[in-house]
């Protein structure tokens, strides 16, 4: 299996994630806590990208592709937005408070948590974000 999916960075692309999230459990019949839990982490990078990756009011594309063996499900996350390797953050604690929290982070803990490897690279002036699942 292979999907592509390509974006505009706007909120109202996010519906259209979650429903190549959906287009793809149902081809490989993942269960649906799986489900929710790919489309929490592609919701949340994705989101980053539209609200961090470029200069306000500059619409630019966004592309996600995914791709199956069978045994691990693969998602690379691709924009020509300002670089920025999620991976080298350091992790948000889950046990502060979220009053005491500073902004950001989470989401990148939660991805980190969800998915087996998550991995970037800066190439010809794009962010390659991958992140594989064992399914």
């Amino acid at each position: 299996m292979r999907k592509e999916l390509r974006l505009k960075n706007q909120v109202g692309e996010l519906q259209r994630v979650n429903q190549f999230i959906e287009e793809i459990g149902e081809e490989l019949g993942l269960d649906m806590e799986l489900q929710m839990n790919l489309n929490l982490v592609m919701e949340e990078m994705v989101s980053n990208v539209i609200f961090y990756a470029y200069p306000k009011g500059k619409t630019a594309d966004i592309e996600l592709y995914a791709e199956s063996d069978g045994k691990v499900l693969t998602f690379v996350l691709s924009d020509r937005g300002m670089a920025f390797d999620p991976t080298m953050q350091e992790d948000a604690d889950p046990n502060v408070n979220p009053i005491d929290r500073e902004i950001g982070g989470m989401g990148i803990y939660i991805v980190k948590n969800i998915m087996n490897e998550v991995s970037y690279q800066r190439l010809q002036g794009k962010n390659l974000l991958t992140m594989k699942k064992e399914i």
